[in-house]
């Protein structure tokens, strides 16, 4: 019995060191990579390419799940609301709902399973293949040329990946809300613009920005490092590592939604 409980408790103490050392090695890469930035060699171009990436490739995923988004968001909000003959505030909650929660959060959530898990499976092979053990050998900060940009490219894109999801949101509810539904034009874009106030929409920025640098920091992170606990350096390190980016990737997302929205209200 006393074997058993020893047992026990030093699992216990492995499985506890072994997330306080990750996440201190967590830390300090985002430390490194954010200090890359500013180092040589010069990123402009890698940034461009890296914006398209993230950014221009994922309009279309973005514009046909804004787009549903906002015809669910009307045709509900409109089945709730005609039950207290308050079908005018449908443009006020489509608007809010989107702006304030479904925008960064949606967008986020769609970014991280195209491109984040692509970034991370992109670095891990890297990492197995040794391209990064080289980078060190010519003295190349790995750092500096491969997260830097990426980071910079996820913080430039996602807030305005998340206005479009807005935008065309908005104009999906609308398209369901009016021109199904029979909702008032004027009272929906009336709605609207009286509802939404600057703290919404600084409030969705903020949101994107924080879950870009989420996203992009987790999924880097474990490309990087794809293999290097497990001492083996193969395929499946590299998908193992591309499921747990996108998986830790999304749980982060909606539990900082959370915290940041009870530090904005």
């Amino acid at each position: 019995m006393e074997g058993l409980l020893l047992d026990v408790l030093s699992g216990l103490g492995r499985w506890t060191l072994g997330h306080v050392r990750g996440t201190g090695r967590a830390g300090i890469f985002l430390m490194h990579g954010v200090r890359g930035v500013f180092r040589k060699p010069k990123k402009f171009r890698a940034i461009l390419g890296h914006v398209h990436f993230i950014g221009t490739k994922s309009f279309f995923v973005i514009g046909f799940t804004a787009a549903f988004t906002g015809m669910v968001l009307g045709l509900q909000g409109y089945y709730t609301l005609s039950k207290f003959g308050s079908e005018g505030l449908l443009g006020a909650a489509v608007a809010l709902s989107l702006i304030r929660e479904l925008g960064p959060v949606l967008s986020a959530l769609m970014v991280t399973g195209r491109a984040g898990s692509a970034i991370c499976a992109e670095i891990g092979i890297m990492r197995i293949e040794e391209q990064i053990d080289a980078l060190e050998c010519m003295a190349i900060d790995p750092h500096a040329y491969l997260i830097a940009p990426r980071f910079v490219a996820s913080l430039v894109a996602m807030p305005l990946l998340t206005a479009f999801f807005d935008v065309v949101g908005i104009a999906g509810g609308y398209l369901v809300g009016v021109s199904l539904l029979g909702v008032n034009p004027g009272a929906y874009l009336d709605g609207m613009q009286k509802s939404v106030e600057w703290l919404d929409v600084y409030m969705g920025l903020v949101k994107s920005f924080i879950f870009a640098m989420l996203f992009i920091w987790i999924c880097t992170y474990k490309g990087y490092f794809a293999g290097v606990d497990r001492g083996s350096f193969g395929p499946e390190d590299v998908g193992r590592a591309t499921t747990d980016a996108v998986v830790v990737s999304s749980v982060a997302i909606l539990v900082s939604d959370y915290v940041v929205t009870s530090l904005l209200l």
